[in-house]
C-alpha cells in the first residue's frame, strides 16, 4: 500500500494496467465506441458539460447521445456536473444527476465505466475541448484504479 501527499493509504495500479492517451479530438473518437459497450454503469464527474441540441450530427452531440444510449438499454448512469440545463436534460432521460452546491469547485474530468476503466483528463464535453482546445486525457483498464476514483465519486456524491 502507498500514500498519497496527505498520508492517506492507496492501491497502487496493477501490473496489468492498460493506459490510452487520449489528445484532442481522439477523446470522443475513441471514448464513443467503449460507452457504446458499457453494460452496468458509467460514472461521470465533469466541470463542463454542454448540450447542443441544434446540431445533432456534432461530435460533441454523438458523445453526448451515446451516454443517453447508454441509459436507454439499462446501463446506470449517474452525474455530478456544475451545469442545471445539462443535468435537467440527462435526468429526463433517466439518468440520475447531482449538482453539488459547495465552497469548493468540482474542477474533476471524470468518467469510470463498468468494473475497470477510468477516463480522466482535461477534457470537459464541450465542443471546443472536443474539436479546438489543446486537451489531453487518459484512458485506463486497470480495477484498482477504477475502485479507487470510484471512491472519489461517491464520497463527492454524499455531500
Amino acid at each position: 500500500m502507498q500514500t498519497n501527499n496527505r498520508g492517506e493509504s492507496q492501491n497502487p495500479p496493477s501490473a496489468t494496467s492498460e493506459v490510452f492517451p487520449l489528445i484532442g479530438k481522439q477523446f470522443p473518437e475513441q471514448l464513443i465506441p467503449v460507452i457504446n459497450e458499457a453494460e452496468r454503469e458509467i460514472k461521470i464527474i465533469v466541470f463542463d458539460w454542454r448540450w447542443y441540441p441544434n446540431t445533432p450530427g456534432s461530435i460533441i452531440q454523438k458523445f453526448s447521445m451515446a451516454i443517453i444510449n447508454a441509459k436507454k438499454r439499462g446501463v446506470k448512469v449517474s452525474v455530478i456536473g456544475n451545469h442545471a440545463d445539462v443535468l435537467g436534460v440527462l435526468s429526463r432521460f433517466g439518468c440520475n444527476t447531482k449538482r453539488l452546491i459547495t465552497e469548493r469547485l468540482v474542477h474533476t474530468k471524470l468518467m469510470l465505466i463498468d468494473d475497470n476503466i477510468t477516463i480522466i483528463g482535461s477534457h470537459n464535453y464541450t465542443q471546443n475541448a472536443f474539436m479546438k482546445n489543446y486537451e489531453a486525457s487518459v484512458m485506463i483498464y486497470d480495477k484498482i484504479v477504477k475502485d479507487t476514483f470510484d471512491d472519489y465519486f461517491q464520497n463527492l456524491w454524499l455531500l
